[in-house]
């Protein structure tokens, strides 16, 4: 599944916020340390717990309990997520090897 305009604007717009509150104060996380680790912390956790509830609303549609819209919506919106998280991921590392390239 690839990702459309608005998928992508409203990753950007959360990404946006995030950078705007790590101006304010360096995040920090729970081992007490900043910067960019604890950005990266904080935007991969709401992918990871986007898995975990697609994960708990496809057990409950297997067990009978749950409905199907539901995990339908839970499995598109941590597919979108993970998508996200894999796409910065390349950015990053295409950014580190363009580093690594430069001559000093």
């Amino acid at each position: 599944m690839s990702l459309n305009a608005l998928d992508a604007a409203s990753a950007y717009g959360r990404v946006l916020g995030t950078a705007a509150r790590a101006a304010a104060a360096p995040p920090t996380t729970e081992a007490g340390t900043s910067g960019f680790a604890a950005m990266v912390d904080g935007l991969v956790k709401p992918a990871a717990e986007g898995l975990r509830a697609a994960e708990t609303a496809t057990a409950q549609q297997i067990a009978g309990k749950g409905d199907l819209i539901d995990v339908v919506t839970a499995i598109g919106a941590a597919e979108t997520a993970l998508e996200t998280v894999v796409a910065v991921r390349d950015r990053v590392v295409n950014a580190y090897q363009d580093i690594m390239r430069m001559q000093i």
